[in-house]
């Protein structure tokens, strides 16, 4: 376990409590820890107090506007998206977002999402190769999801309570309360630290008596203030769930995950439970909340086979070793195997499958997914996940014959694909030297979903496969803009500015001309970054 940054990297009388807000980022975000310390000292320091309008049921919103809270988000995601551990697996964040869309929707519907909030806010989730069980929240709409988390819940419903939960965290403002909270307790930090070094000259056993008298009422009222928090996120989470077409009983069977977790260990897997410590009030007022006599396990204890394999993926996605590879490898070769429930059977085989393919033994891949796609024959959103597997796996083992085939959507794609579909549907194209036949549909969805900055990376592929450098280079300056490095962005910008220029008379004015207007945004949203440090 690596060595966590609130234990070591800011001077004790600083020290945010374990229920900060931001402690909820685990070990894979280390590398922008320090910076988000450093800004939610910054951003109390900055923002004068304003008054909010709309009152959240806790009262104040806090200092802080939604503007600032948003450009104190961006500057954390700009860093998270250069972690080496931070994921884009198209077909775990496909699965993901369609959890959180309704949720969004049902927040909206009940008015628990301001139209303010909503246009203000990024609503972005990112997705994490960390194996430890978390999920936070962010400045601006920013909220992280650890594959880890993904791999243990076992329900659609357990996974939805979880997000509902971080959602309402955002949509009640608690991370700009927490911030003013923390900024309220600083001037009496400051003032027992005063008060001991004055101590200190008549009688040298005062001065720690005073200052850690000062941390603890200072860590006693933030302890309280964060406690209110967690029981406001669930309380309204819970109300998310029945109109986002989930069962509220997500909420407490996960509540019940958690407690066994608690009780059995706490060896740094779960560090969920320390961010969000489960307390007698919280799962009493879940517990109350569901009807008398009604088991959780009856509506939301049941595993889905896509649920399965989507868990199944994030396992192994999670960067295990190769030990760990070749124990799923060999899982469904056991004795009993089986006489396993198909769940149990299909997150083994589709872990064996991945894990196959990522060991490059494609004999095994193919036969552990041929196993997996007769047991979901008759789940239509099973097949479609077992299809895009064998997909990955053929176009892996350099088949793209094999991978059209096994992808239905490779023989026509509509307007309504979805986003692994497509994107592996354009990397196969690639692969089989059909670059232009993927060009339109990848095109199309860009210019829907500007901020993917996977499927512009793809687009400037397939812009080159064709030729066309120019294209391909704006292309890559969206990618770098889209995850807000715009230093990287003004760069490939210019960059096609030079080769415009040496084009002459055969160059494309058009995009030369969409390539100067989107250099002088990018080059003044450098300067408003540099003008924020």
């Amino acid at each position: 376990m690596r060595n966590r940054f609130w234990h070591r990297g800011l001077a004790a009388p600083f020290r945010p409590h374990p229920l900060a807000i931001f402690s909820k980022i685990s070990p894979f975000w280390r590398a922008s820890q320090a910076f988000i310390a450093i800004n939610t000292v910054v951003i109390c320091l900055i923002f004068p107090a304003h008054a909010q309008s709309h009152l959240p049921t806790l009262g104040e919103s806090g200092d802080l506007t939604t503007s600032a809270e948003r450009r104190l988000g961006d500057r954390i995601i700009r860093e998270l998206y250069r972690d080496p551990d931070y994921i884009d697996d198209p077909v775990i964040a496909d699965y993901v977002q369609g959890i959180w869309q309704p949720l969004m929707e049902a927040a909206r519907a009940r008015g628990e999402l301001s139209a303010e909030l909503d246009e203000r806010f990024a609503w972005e989730i990112l997705l994490g190769r960390d194996r430890t069980v978390n999920a936070f929240a962010l400045p601006g709409g920013y909220l992280g999801v650890h594959l880890g988390l993904v791999g243990v819940v076992a329900t659609r419903d357990e996974l939805a309570s979880v997000l509902a939960h971080e959602l309402s965290h955002v949509t009640q403002r608690h991370i700009s309360r927490l911030i003013t909270q923390q900024s309220k307790q600083t001037p009496l930090l400051l003032g027992a630290l005063v008060l001991g070094a004055l101590a200190a000259s008549k009688n040298p056993g005062a001065t720690q008596a005073l200052v850690v008298g000062g941390q603890a009422l200072a860590m006693q009222n933030q302890l309280n203030f964060s406690r209110d928090m967690e029981r406001e996120a669930d309380r309204i989470g819970y109300g998310l769930m029945a109109p986002a077409g989930f069962s509220p009983l997500g909420f407490v069977s996960m509540f019940d995950k958690l407690q066994q977790a608690n009780r059995l260990n706490d060896n740094g897997s779960w560090p969920y439970l320390r961010s969000h410590p489960l307390t007698s009030e919280r799962m009493a007022d879940m517990q109350s909340r569901h009807p008398p006599g009604a088991n959780p396990g009856q509506t939301a204890g049941v595993t889905s086979l896509e649920h399965a394999m989507v868990a199944a993926r994030a396992r192994v996605l999670s960067n295990p070793g190769v030990d760990t590879l070749r124990q799923w490898v060999q899982e469904p070769q056991g004795i009993g195997f089986a006489a396993q429930p198909p769940q149990r059977r299909a997150a083994a085989l589709y872990a064996a499958a991945l894990g196959a393919q990522q060991l490059r033994d494609m004999a095994v891949a193919r036969s552990a997914v041929q196993k997996l796609e007769a047991l979901a024959q008759a789940d239509p959103a099973a097949l479609r996940l077992v299809r895009l597997l064998r997909a990955e796996i053929e176009l892996a083992a350099g088949d793209a014959s094999a991978a059209q085939t096994a992808l239905p959507e490779a023989k026509g794609v509509g307007t309504n694909t979805r986003r692994p579909e497509l994107l592996l549907r354009t990397r196969i194209l690639l692969q089989a030297g059909q670059a232009s036949a993927g060009t339109s549909a990848l095109q199309t969805w860009v210019a829907n979903h500007p901020k993917d900055a996977s499927a512009w990376q793809l687009l400037a592929a397939v812009w080159q496969a064709q030729g066309q450098g120019l294209r391909a280079i704006r292309a890559e300056a969206e990618a770098h803009a889209a995850r807000y490095d715009y230093a990287a962005a003004v760069d490939r910008f210019k960059a096609g500015q030079d080769l415009a220029r040496r084009g002459g008379a055969a160059a494309d004015h058009i995009e030369a001309s969409i390539i100067d207007t989107r250099l002088r945004a990018m080059e003044s949203l450098l300067r408003e970054q540099a003008a924020e440090r």
